[in-house]
């Protein structure tokens, strides 16, 4: 999963109780309404809104389980395994969503009244591979893409891709010139991959069916090979520098703000969040097309990846968390909520966020070839980590590029299995 979302340690209301995974709530009652999550998820300032905005206006109290953000999966995975399941759950659509046992614990939410006022984007996300809706997509949102300097480019006399050929054109053109094409932060950064094998799968959702049910693998499908191919053609041919081995995320904003670097593949809340000020260029030098990496021809984007409020179907308290959640998706609530925040919108509704001029800008592309967060996911065992490690293998020359994509199965593989996944 993505690594986009930064920390705004706000203090929560007065009138919510906040327990850590250490400590025991004293409003643990009937007429509470738990709710889990990271306590840096909790402490964002679009929740301390609706959360208080929730219980003054129904006098219903908000029992806040906020566990330390490292400790999270692992505790929140025993409080499980032992009963202890909240009545709402908020979460990522990832990999470790597998640990809770969602078709026993959470309710679908394909009838809510508000699901019509999602946008198409942010529903998807929520979807599971059989298009139940897992969760209310309540969340900060993004567009990951091929982000460049666009006033760069114009002085060069060279001009955004629209295809995979025009792509590699222009990342040969500005190699030969002296520019280093793509900042890819190899040390510590893992987001990259998914971007491209997101419109693999997305696209064809039988080659994922077939992938999660152990029918097939990574080395079976063209297209991931192609993928691997292209990366590892990329940094041969110098397109991510002579040292990218070296970045990490710091490096990100002073190669892009310097001009050393032209373009990356990042999200747009970055620019606000991350991307450092004073230097040669600023966000307004910046615009965005589609990531190419050889699986699609006209390049792709991926939507946001968003934390779900997910509602325990087993609770005494069950009316109250659907409750709870058509608050949260109504528009004079969240608009409240999300007022002054950078984020694409997951409600047709918002009006008071704050959008992106690159994403504007680029809206039609975006419509034309945005994807919904697939690999990270829908795949089961998918790992970030493990795949960038299957890379790293790569790039230090201990494998090929069939190798690669064996020890991306060998570790997608070993993880299904230690989840339990049919098939495995």
């Amino acid at each position: 999963m993505k690594k986009r979302y930064f920390s705004v340690l706000l203090t929560l209301a007065a009138a919510i109780s906040i327990t850590t995974c250490n400590g025991t709530s004293e409003m643990s009652d009937k007429t509470s309404l738990t709710i889990m999550g990271r306590k840096s998820d909790m402490q964002k300032s679009y929740m301390t809104s609706i959360f208080d905005q929730y219980q003054k206006s129904t006098g219903t109290m908000l029992d806040i389980i906020a566990i330390e953000d490292a400790d999270f999966e692992t505790e929140a995975t025993e409080k499980f395994a032992h009963g202890d399941v909240p009545d709402v759950f908020m979460h990522f659509h990832n990999a470790d969503l597998e640990r809770f046992d969602v078709s026993d614990n959470f309710y679908y939410l394909n009838n809510e009244s508000w699901v019509s006022d999602l946008t198409d984007r942010s529903r998807d996300y929520c979807l599971d591979s059989k298009g139940n809706l897992l969760g209310l997509p309540f969340w900060e949102s993004s567009v990951s893409g091929c982000y460049y300097n666009k006033t760069l480019l114009n002085s060069l006399g060279l001009k955004p891709a629209t295809t995979q050929a025009e792509f590699d054109f222009l990342c040969q053109a500005l190699a030969e010139i002296g520019y280093t094409p793509i900042c890819w932060p190899e040390d510590g950064c893992t987001w990259m991959f998914q971007l491209g094998l997101d419109p693999v799968f997305a696209d064809d959702p039988s080659l994922l069916d077939k992938l999660n049910k152990n029918e097939i693998t990574y080395s079976d499908i063209p297209e991931v090979t192609n993928m691997v191919k292209w990366i590892k053609n990329a940094a041969d041919k110098g397109w991510f520098g002579s040292d990218y081995l070296k970045k990490d995320w710091s490096d990100i904003s002073t190669d892009m703000g310097s001009g050393d670097a032209v373009m990356t593949f990042i999200w747009d809340t970055w620019f606000y969040t991350d991307f450092e000020q004073g230097n040669k260029y600023s966000v307004d030098d910046f615009a965005l097309m589609p990531i190419f990496m050889n699986t699609v021809d006209g390049g792709t984007y991926e939507g946001g990846n968003l934390n779900m409020m997910m509602v325990n179907k087993n609770s005494d308290r069950l009316k109250t968390a659907l409750e709870f959640l058509s608050f949260c998706a109504t528009d004079k609530n969240y608009n409240i909520a999300f007022d002054g925040i950078s984020t694409v919108n997951c409600f047709k509704g918002q009006t008071t966020n704050i959008q992106s001029q690159m994403v504007t800008d680029a809206g039609a592309s975006i419509a034309e070839n945005e994807r919904a967060s697939t690999a990270a996911s829908r795949i089961i065992g998918y790992s970030a980590d493990d795949v960038a490690a299957a890379f790293g293998s790569m790039f230090n020359k201990d494998t090929d590029v069939s190798g690669c994509v064996k020890l991306m199965d060998d570790y997608r593989i070993k993880k299904a299995k230690t989840q339990g996944a049919d098939g495995f």
